[in-house]
């Protein structure tokens, strides 16, 4: 079953399907980003693979009751559970893993890579499975994004190591679990499909953390689990994944996950206005990146919508 049409091809009657989709990918970075502080702090007493288990657990609680009471008890049962459970299983239970794994072992960097190959993941995965074909504008747009993540984020280090190569496999299987969230339930709301991968992503994620429990590995949080840390775990499950990926599906749903993953570049000055917001310093290296990453997107639409 195909992808639905690529905006980038539609037509100008057609253009507040992509505006709505830019904008949905915009709000989807910004719930994103908000997990990142949420995630340092809560890395220093929790186990990676627990940490993602629970939120995952947490973020299909939410879902579930909410895909129930909005699309009805039947859309939920006449989904396909076993295919929607394999691809979330893998994509967003082991690609979250593998996200939390690499922010565990390194610091900022993490993001610059995730920033620098998210796009590039994107593409390749459309060109294998449904043979894309990149115009000039797309390839100018494309490097634009990926010079203004470098510039947003300082450049960083690119230095091989585990949580570098973890960061670039979580970056493919988020793209490749992306695609076939769409292209596989069309018959499904957004939330739908966020609810139904995430499931998959929650069992996987609980099997494996069970597995590693009877092996004798220690799963446990090393500190007590008081209120504010409760609150913290539910605002960066609901903010950082749930509200985060039902925007994101409904992205990649308008634009591609091509274009919708240029977005992911400006995530690091999301960060930055957080932090600025809270009382920090404002990064102009970080501002300007943000607007090469803006006209990158925009040319690559513009470009692609008219074949240059």
């Amino acid at each position: 079953m195909s992808q639905v049409p690529d905006p980038l091809l539609v037509p100008a009657s057609n253009r507040s399907t992509i505006v709505s989709g830019n904008m949905l990918a915009m709000g989807s970075m910004i719930a994103w980003s908000m997990g990142f502080p949420a995630a340092d702090i809560l890395l220093q007493s929790w186990p990676a693979q627990s940490l993602v288990a629970l939120r995952l657990a947490v973020v299909t609680a939410i879902l579930l009751p909410l895909w129930v009471l909005i699309d009805g008890p039947r859309a939920v049962m006449g989904a396909r559970w076993g295919r929607g459970l394999l691809v979330g299983g893998i994509a967003f239970g082991f690609g979250t893993y593998l996200l939390v794994l690499a922010q565990s072992l390194t610091d900022a960097v993490t993001v610059a890579i995730i920033a620098s190959t998210c796009p590039l993941a994107a593409v390749i995965i459309e060109m294998v499975c449904e043979g894309r074909r990149l115009t000039k504008g797309f390839i100018v747009g494309l490097f634009a994004t990926l010079i203004g993540g470098l510039v947003a984020t300082g450049g960083g280090s690119m230095a091989l190591g585990l949580g570098a190569l973890a960061a670039t496999g979580s970056c493919f299987l988020f793209c490749w679990g992306s695609f076939l969230t769409v292209r596989d339930f069309p018959s499904l709301s957004p939330i739908g499909r966020s609810t139904l991968t995430l499931a998959g992503g929650c069992l996987s994620m609980g099997a494996l953390t069970l597995g590693l429990h009877m092996w004798g590995v220690d799963v446990r949080p090393t500190s007590t689990v008081d209120l504010p840390e409760i609150q913290l775990i539910l605002f960066y499950a609901f903010a950082g994944m749930a509200l985060s990926q039902v925007m994101w599906v409904a992205s990649v749903g308008r634009l591609g996950v091509a274009v919708a993953s240029f977005h992911i570049n400006i995530a690091p000055f999301y960060v930055m206005v957080l932090v600025y917001a809270l009382g920090g310093s404002w990064d102009l290296q970080a501002a300007l990146g943000a607007g090469i990453v803006a006209f990158g997107v925009v040319f690559a639409q513009k470009g692609s919508a008219t074949g240059v």
